[in-house]
């Protein structure tokens, strides 16, 4: 899977129309971005890619770009 995928994928999971969420985004600036969107990528990233995501690896990030960071190398570009 990669980058385009995943985010369509969160998009989808966060009933959000296509192309609303960009790698470069503030999470803080989201307007979908609660802690039902946190569980649903914690849930998506487990369930797509069987990586696990911690509250506290999530805390830490800041931007759609580190969410994606946590993915590691299940993600390509």
């Amino acid at each position: 899977m990669n980058t385009a995928e995943f985010l369509g994928a969160f998009e989808e999971a966060l009933e959000v129309p296509a192309g609303t969420i960009h790698v470069d985004d503030l999470l803080v600036a989201l307007g979908c971005w609660d802690s039902m969107a946190a569980l649903t990528f914690m849930s998506l990233a487990d369930q797509k890619l069987q990586v696990t995501v911690s509250g506290g690896q999530l805390q830490e990030c800041k931007t759609v770009r580190d969410l994606v960071g946590r993915l590691g190398d299940k993600i390509a570009g």
